[in-house]
């Protein structure tokens, strides 16, 4: 008998998120977690975990246009050098534009998910990179540090619990610390005694990534704390804390 040869596994996007919209002028691309190192295919539960986040990008943006997808990665490790999410989210963001045409994009990552969102961040659709509890390696003399330079000219929010065992609040503010040298438009929150998942304050969270996402790619403006979070000169602006409640007054913005 013929032996068969394993089908190649393709990155996809995800099916838009309610329904689409007739004119896209915006797309956010849903970036779940995934494994240090691993060959195996993409995590269903991971890409769940990003549906909640998904569904209230989309409602709050429809009338603006906005397209909201999860990226299906090929499958689930980054994969040293390979950097295969990071790649992934590249692919995912050249078939927006060549869905949609030149309009802006907001990585938005979960995980390692968010080191993908944050290392893909120089494509040219991008124009914003949010990072929630970001997956990034610890600190090797013999390896060469994170990249923050592609993050020049994007708006960049990451949000970190303070609690976090999985992983280390930080290294996401060394990493912001660093990318604030280079880009004054980068800011962090953080979310205190809260840990990875952000369940204890999961509304606060989505209201500040809604928030952000509905600055960033149609011009709206940023709540107040958002505001200062990125006009303020480290480390004030890459520690600020996420206020419980938060969202509350943005409701039918």
């Amino acid at each position: 008998m013929a032996h068969q040869a394993t089908p190649v596994r393709r990155a996809r996007l995800g099916r838009a998120f309610g329904p689409e919209p007739t004119a896209v002028s915006g797309a956010v691309l849903l970036l779940p977690g995934g494994d240090e190192e691993s060959s195996r295919g993409p995590s269903p539960l991971a890409a769940a975990s990003v549906r909640a986040l998904g569904r209230r990008l989309a409602r709050a943006g429809r009338a603006d246009g906005l397209a909201v997808h999860v990226v299906r990665y090929r499958g689930r490790g980054w994969n040293g050098g390979q950097a295969q999410l990071a790649q992934d989210a590249t692919w995912a963001a050249d078939e927006i534009v060549r869905r949609y045409g030149d309009v802006p994009v907001c990585l938005a990552g979960v995980d390692m998910g968010g080191r993908a969102a944050l290392r893909s961040g120089g494509h040219d659709a991008v124009s914003s990179v949010l990072a929630i509890a970001p997956w990034l390696p610890e600190d090797d003399m013999a390896a060469p540090p994170e990249p923050v330079r592609q993050l020049v000219g994007r708006r960049v929010l990451i949000v970190h619990g303070t609690n976090d065992r999985r992983t280390d609040p930080e290294l996401s503010f060394r990493l912001a610390a660093r990318a604030k040298k280079a880009n004054r438009e980068v800011c962090r929150f953080e979310v205190h005694a809260d840990g990875h998942g952000l369940h204890q304050y999961r509304s606060e969270v989505h209201a500040l990534a809604q928030d952000f996402v509905m600055g960033t790619l149609f011009g709206r403006s940023f709540a107040r704390p958002v505001e200062d979070a990125l006009a303020a000169p480290p480390p004030l602006g890459l520690r600020m804390p996420l206020a419980a409640g938060f969202g509350k007054s943005l409701r039918g913005r």
